[in-house]
């Protein structure tokens, strides 16, 4: 459909989790393979377990996320297919129109501005489905994000039980401005996640 803008990229803005866990000195409840940010003082060393998540790989990666794309992606096809009948149809309405105009078929003004209202009011009737085909849509890009959204985040917290991060940053690498600016690969646990979460979708009956 050649008016309507859709929003397909990015599925998702994901608020990624931040967890601050009430020890931050200690050692008892420390992940065993987390990395680690040390500060020392005179009383005391704060050790804080940190790790992040590269969004747009996890994204592209998950198959919750992969679903719902497609899902979207077919109900964007329909959009258009429903659109663009309309469309066809009222541009072979127009055209025989014309046709009958400049062959004499239609005789009489009152005839000729009866068909022109006709048209106008399919003119009027395929901007109004274009507009609520596009409204149709936007609502429900933002319907799925807030459902990846809140599946992540749910599920980000039942792994972090196990993990005991205190920080999981998000790096987006299509952010101008990433809340990570300088992040060893050490502290990459994206495809850790992905399979976690995976895992967790194919145990709710997904691919």
């Amino acid at each position: 459909m050649k008016n309507i803008n859709y929003v397909i990229n990015g599925v998702l803005a994901v608020a990624v989790l931040i967890l601050f866990i009430l020890q931050f000195t200690g050692k008892n409840n420390s992940p065993s393979s987390s990395g680690r940010i040390t500060a020392s003082s005179e009383e005391s060393t704060i050790t804080m377990p940190v790790a992040y998540i590269n969004v747009d790989s996890l994204l592209e990666n998950y198959h919750f996320s992969i679903d719902l794309n497609d899902n979207f992606v077919r109900r964007t096809e329909n959009s258009e297919a429903s659109y663009a009948q309309e469309a066809r149809r009222f541009q072979t309405d127009y055209e025989n129109y014309q046709f009958r105009l400049r062959n004499g078929a239609i005789t009489t003004q009152q005839r000729a501005e009866t068909e022109e209202r006709r048209l106008q009011k399919m003119q009027q009737d395929l901007q109004a489905l274009q507009e609520r085909l596009t409204r149709d849509l936007m609502e429900e890009n933002q319907r799925m994000n807030e459902q990846l959204r809140d599946t992540i985040m749910s599920h980000l917290k039942e792994y972090n039980q196990t993990k005991g991060y205190h920080i999981i940053f998000a790096n987006t690498s299509s952010s101008l401005v990433s809340p990570i600016l300088l992040a060893d690969e050490a502290y990459n646990i994206t495809a850790e996640v992905i399979l976690f979460l995976n895992r967790k979708w194919a145990s709710l009956g997904g691919n």
